[in-house]
């Protein structure tokens, strides 16, 4: 049961501890949003780069929390 509550921790970790990979998000969200206003024909386009854009967000923040533990 305290390795599941640990991984939870972790996994939770990910996502508050560090306010840059809500800044990168928020900030695709405002440039998909941008993008659907401003050339509604390109919606499909916008909703692409709000789906590969916040996967590479997740990907870079795991990638960088995994060095991170690496190096301690």
């Amino acid at each position: 049961m305290s390795a599941l509550i640990s991984l939870l921790r972790e996994l939770a970790g990910l996502f508050v501890d560090d306010g840059s990979i809500a800044l990168a998000i928020l900030g695709i969200v405002v440039l998909a949003v941008l993008l659907a206003f401003l050339m509604p024909s390109l919606s499909l386009v916008a909703g692409a780069i709000l789906l590969f854009g916040c996967l590479a967000v997740l990907l870079t923040n795991v990638v960088r929390a995994a060095q991170h533990k690496r190096v301690r």
